[in-house]
């Protein structure tokens, strides 16, 4: 994946592979009604949608942060069913075509901690359960943790020990207070929505400036701000924080990145929600 890269002023942007699976349309456009979405994002004629888990691997020369660690490589045969999962978890080959290794990475941040992006906290590797990026400080909001902590009902079928137990009591976890600047140019906030501790990530280097909303912006269909999931537990919290933060991003030339999008790795719209650049999804 060496040529899938994007420059943000002195930044480069990288997406490394963290599983494919197919997913009811129903369950992401929620009450978007199909005649709507469809002109937006293809889906098969039994209404299945593809869904990547692209890590972005935020490279500044000092540090080397992922957002978001994909599906893993932990899913029982009985979970690649049920997920219906079609493409393998290839961050380590990924990471090795830039000439890195796990060990290189320097910070993880987790948008929230659903498995399909907290999935590759942890790997199994020879027999045994171990962080996937042993010297990184992994950055999660305060609040998404306390859910992770004491999951509701509807939590527990997503938020998996599995993929985070070792980080608890773990010096490698540092909880996010609203918002923080985790490295020169990289900010984390707080958006709720989708989950309760949900965050976004802003990039901007010299005059360049991404913007990663995790699942509030899966994909480029959900430009329109009332266009939200049927998993988002605060779906008013959604739309109030899309409302704002897609606006003003669109307004500073921003680019918006994407972790579930299989067309497109990143784009540029303009205020009527139109495509005006783009950064196609490049695979090895």
């Amino acid at each position: 994946m060496l040529e899938n890269s994007l420059r943000i002023g002195e930044y480069s942007l990288h997406w490394l592979q963290g599983g494919e699976f197919l997913l009811d349309a129903g369950t992401m456009f929620g009450v978007v009604p199909k005649v709507l979405w469809s002109r937006k994002f293809p889906s098969s004629e039994d209404n299945h949608i593809l869904l990547v888990n692209d890590l972005l691997l935020i490279d500044t020369g000092e540090a080397r942060v992922i957002v978001d660690t994909g599906l893993g490589n932990k899913l029982t045969d009985k979970q690649l069913k049920i997920f219906a999962v079609t493409g393998a978890w290839r961050v380590e080959e990924d990471l090795a075509a830039l000439g890195l290794r796990r060990e290189d990475i320097t910070h993880v941040v987790l948008t929230h901690c659903d498995f399909d992006h907290a999935g590759g906290v942890t790997m199994h590797r020879n027999g045994k359960l171990e962080l996937t990026f042993p010297n990184a400080l992994h950055f999660v909001q305060r609040q998404e943790w306390e859910d992770v902590l004491n999951p509701n009902s509807r939590a527990q079928h997503t938020y998996w020990p599995i993929n985070l137990d070792l980080l608890k009591n773990n010096p490698l976890l540092h909880l996010v207070d609203g918002r923080e600047e985790i490295v020169p140019g990289i900010v984390l906030q707080l958006t709720g929505g989708h989950t309760r501790g949900h965050q976004a990530v802003r990039v901007c280097s010299k005059e360049d400036k991404a913007l990663h909303l995790g699942d509030l912006l899966p994909n480029q269909a959900y430009f329109n701000p009332l266009w939200v999931t049927a998993f988002d537990n605060f779906p008013l919290d959604s739309v109030s924080q899309k409302e704002k933060l897609i606006v003003d991003a669109v307004r500073q030339d921003t680019w918006f990145t994407f972790y579930h999008d299989p067309y497109l790795s990143a784009c540029k719209f303009n205020e009527e929600g139109e495509i005006v650049d783009r950064f196609e999804r490049v695979v090895s």
